[in-house]
């Protein structure tokens, strides 16, 4: 009896193990060992299935740029597709094997076909790689460190993208800074684990990343203001001599004319008239006669007449004249560092204009003002060596009468300028010539009737000549200097008036507040501010417009 119980206890103690066993045994022999690189495909929680056909269902597979995972299936694969080839790549290793190489970051589909007709979907999504974004952000911080000593600049990626945080002494620090941070997004080789290059910031592939500057500058100092001083120096010196005759007669000989070389102006000779008498509606008028008469236009400095009572005279030039005319203009103008600056002394004169009128009518006149005197235009530049870079133009423009012409029945005067445009690098109070002129120039002019111009000696009272010489001397300085505001509170220059004014009639300042209220004080501005905002402050400013005369 014993025997028969011990063999029942042992029969029913190995099918228990055989039971517990096999199954176990099954799964290991079904399924061969995956590599340690090798995760199995996570299933997807139940809220993120996508249910594809009834029976498809789609799973989560995440790896990174550079890196592979290896996915197991139980039965053999057919057919594999990628849905972008340019994130992500599959290559069968066996049957029953699919290795996922990661190439660029983003997310794409891969799709496996069995053995037997059924399908698996998968979300890829490749990330970064951590490892060579580390990397790469530990070599722009040791960059900022040799660059930029003393300035705590701090380095953050997310999503590729690089944030620069921190303060900087000046722009110049900033963008040396932002310079950097930019070659964390320079591609490199993956040649090695894709087969392509285009690994970008923080290990990841594209150009999607960029540098973000959060930095703050210092507030630098004010502009350095320039004083440009001009100096217009002018001599015009001018000399003349003339000599000429005209004669005329006035019934010498019963000959009334003259004899006249033409240079200069001769008398306009009338011969007599005999008295006439008119009626007209019954009234008589009686114009008596005239005797032969000259009328001038131009008496020249000499006029004779022959002695005697004979009817003959003579019109002398003989003048020698001598001019000078001097200039002297000096111009001062300030400006901040890189603008411009104008100056204008003088006024404007009407000058006008015709302009066709309508279809069938006459032209009208509209009238234009033209500027003139003493005008300075400069942009100055302090260079990096601590000189000044000048773009000069000074002018000095004055109405020339002597010139002028008659438009629409009105004289119009000429313009004489002086003007010089230039561009010169000067040390802070140097000067520089910018412009001279010495010109001579000499004007001869004869004339004489033919025949009687060569008699010996008389010849000469039929002959006329005139000579002018004339000399300009004009020099142009300018000189730089870098200067500093009056301090508050110190004495402001002042003019020295020949005669006093009346005296102010309220007795008021004529500004307000008068001074600063006790313990009033200004609000300091701030020691740094954010790089996009100091930038905006140094934009140029709008030009001022300014109205000048109707048109």
């Amino acid at each position: 009896m014993r025997a028969k119980s011990g063999s029942i206890f042992a029969y029913f103690s190995a099918m228990f193990i055989v039971v517990c066993v096999v199954p176990v045994l099954s799964a290991q022999t079904s399924k061969p060992p995956a590599p340690p690189v090798a995760p199995v495909p996570t299933p997807v929680a139940p809220a993120s299935t996508m249910e594809i056909a009834g029976l498809d269902s789609a799973e989560d597979l995440s790896v990174e740029v550079g890196k592979s995972v290896l996915v197991d299936f139980t039965r053999p694969v057919q057919k594999v597709a990628v849905g972008l080839s340019e994130i992500a790549e599959a290559r069968p290793i066996s049957p029953t094997e699919i290795m996922l190489n990661g190439k660029t970051p983003g997310q794409t589909s891969l799709i496996i076909w069995e053995k037997g007709g059924d399908r698996q979907f998968f979300n890829v999504t490749v990330r970064r790689n951590t490892y060579e974004s580390n990397d790469r952000l530990n070599a722009i911080r040791r960059e900022l460190s040799i660059e930029l000593p003393g300035q705590s600049v701090t380095v953050s990626s997310e999503n590729g993208s690089i944030f620069l945080r921190g303060n900087v002494k000046d722009l110049e620090s900033s963008n040396r800074a932002a310079a950097i941070a930019e070659t964390a997004l320079a591609p490199i080789s993956n040649a090695d684990v894709t087969g392509k290059s285009g690994q970008g910031a923080g290990g990841g592939g594209g150009s999607a990343g960029k540098v973000i500057n959060l930095l703050y500058v210092d507030v630098p100092p004010a502009e350095k203001q320039i004083l440009l001083k001009v100096r217009f120096a002018s001599v015009d010196r001018n000399k003349s001599k003339s000599l000429g005759f005209n004669f005329y007669s006035l019934g010498l000989g019963n000959t009334v004319g003259g004899i006249t070389t033409g240079q200069f102006t001769p008398p306009m000779v009338n011969a007599a008239t005999t008295g006439s008498t008119t009626i007209a509606n019954g009234i008589e008028t009686i114009l008596p006669a005239a005797p032969p008469e000259a009328t001038f236009s131009n008496e020249l400095n000499i006029l004779a007449m022959v002695p005697g009572g004979l009817p003959m005279g003579v019109d002398i030039e003989a003048l020698e004249s001598e001019g000078v005319a001097q200039v002297l203009a000096e111009p001062n103008l300030l400006a901040a560092n890189g603008h411009e600056a104008s100056f204008l002394a003088g006024g404007e004169y009407p000058f006008p204009v015709a302009q066709s009128g309508t279809a069938g009518g006459g032209s009208t006149i509209s009238i234009q003002w033209k500027e003139y005197g003493v005008r300075l235009n400069f942009i100055p530049t302090i260079t990096p060596r601590g000189t000044i870079r000048l773009q000069v133009s000074p002018e000095v423009s004055a109405l020339d009468f002597a010139d002028a012409v008659e438009v629409g029945g009105s004289e119009v005067p000429a313009l004489t300028i002086r003007r010089v445009k230039d561009e010169v690098e000067l040390g802070d109070g140097q000067s520089f010539v910018i412009g001279g002129l010495l010109n001579n120039t000499e004007t001869e002019t004869f004339q004489k009737v033919p025949f009687l111009g060569d008699i010996p000696i008389l010849g000469k009272f039929f002959q006329s000549q005139s000579k002018t010489r004339a000399n300009t001397e004009l020099i142009v300085i300018v000189t730089p200097e870098i200067v500093d505001p009056i301090p508050a509170g110190a004495n402001l220059p002042k003019l020295k008036y020949p005669s006093k004014f009346l005296p102010p009639n309220s007795g008021i300042p004529m500004y307000n507040p008068d001074g600063k209220p006790a313990g009033e004080t200004p609000t300091p501005p701030p020691a740094t501010l954010p790089v996009e905002k100091l930038i905006e402050s140094q934009k140029p400013e709008t030009p001022l417009v300014i109205e000048t005369s109707v048109k």
